[in-house]
């Protein structure tokens, strides 16, 4: 599709782009190719234009700055220690529901400062929600998009009950966090906390789940790479960069065009649908040197794994910090990884369904 028909159009996807150049270009004007794709409800930050985008986006960056990533690192890595430690050795263990699952579940409550008997309830919505998308039953995925929202009042109000007695966590901080909007400074509406609060979590959930599978079988099926970040962990942040670009976790996002506009040698009309393809994007000959090999040493600056511009995505500072601190946990307490079996997951979902691995 990037060589014959870089922009193509069905019913479904509306104009879908393929190259890494005309991507960029949509991310840098997002005044022609608007994040503002939904009628149906907001997303915080990343379902809006500016200059609401950059009020709600002030506030999202706070939790995501070096400082805080520094102080949740021992934190991240504990959880990792005890996942990696727990894995059996010498046996066959799906790595998806035994390891990458878990991981993404107890990273997120660590970070957001949730209870553990949260846990299982929200593994179960994970399982629910898969099956409404792949179903693509836009009655049920609101469903069961309206129970996780259930579970993030509820958490808001029990710390709202509590007052002072609260626990310090990120979600308690989000309730005093105002925005700073042209009519106004205010707090966040609960429908605004929910929304923001989603878009870190379900996200958080499902690509990092997706991206330790696809790390751990990366590494098992380039063995002679495995013993060399073993022996170099300093390699690990460009190793993990460059597993991200050729097996990017995220397939799509959407847009919608504010005017006419010409990208890719094709004019889209005003009130397009465009969807934007990452994973093509990432491996564009024009973009990348042979970009289908594993080359960790190259050039990352057009690698979009993260997006780029203004909508650039916005918990990449922590989903860096769980990747490397995943990948390096990973080496550390093992001393061979082999997959015996993957299976490729299902569009919109991204990496695989199935890693089944030999850990020793």
């Amino acid at each position: 599709m990037r060589s014959k028909c870089p922009v193509a159009h069905d019913d479904f996807m509306g104009y879908s782009l393929f190259k890494n150049e005309d991507i960029r270009y949509v991310n840098e004007h997002p005044e022609i190719f608007s994040n503002k794709v939904s009628t149906r409800h907001i997303a915080v930050p990343n379902g809006m234009d500016a200059p609401e985008h950059t009020a709600f986006r002030a506030v999202n960056d706070k939790y995501f700055t070096p400082e805080r990533m520094d102080a949740f690192e021992p934190k991240a890595r504990a959880i990792l220690a005890e996942l990696v430690a727990d894995l059996p050795r010498g046996e066959e263990v799906e790595i998806m529901d035994d390891f990458a699952q878990l991981y993404a579940m107890r990273i997120q409550n660590e970070f957001m400062g949730w209870p553990a008997e949260l846990e299982r309830p929200l593994i179960e919505w994970i399982d629910k929600n898969r099956k409404a998308t792949l179903k693509r039953d836009r009655e049920e995925i609101a469903q069961v998009a309206l129970e996780f929202d259930g579970y993030i009042h509820d958490l808001l109000q029990a710390r709202r009950d509590a007052g002072d007695n609260a626990p310090q966590d990120v979600t308690t901080e989000l309730l005093h966090d105002t925005v700073k909007l042209p009519e106004g400074e205010r707090t966040m509406t609960e429908e605004e906390l929910i929304s923001l609060i989603r878009n870190w979590t379900v996200g958080e959930l499902s690509t990092v789940s997706a991206c330790a599978g696809i790390i751990v079988s990366f590494l098992a099926n380039h063995p002679e790479e495995q013993k060399r970040l073993r022996e170099n962990p300093a390699g690990i942040p460009a190793a993990v960069e460059e597993i991200m670009r050729l097996e990017d976790p995220l397939v799509t996002n959407r847009r919608i065009t504010t005017q006419k506009v010409e990208v890719g040698g094709r004019v889209l009309p005003e009130g397009s649908r465009v969807t934007i393809n990452w994973a093509s994007a990432n491996r564009d000959e024009d973009a990348f040197e042979d970009a289908l090999e594993y080359k960790p040493e190259r050039s990352q600056e057009k690698n979009l794994v993260y997006g780029s511009g203004i909508h650039v995505c916005p918990g990449a500072p922590l989903a860096r910090l769980e990747l490397r601190v995943l990948m390096e946990e990973l080496l550390k307490g093992t001393e061979s990884i082999e997959v015996k079996k993957t299976e490729n997951a299902i569009y919109p979902a991204a990496g695989y369904s199935t890693v089944k691995a030999v850990i020793n």
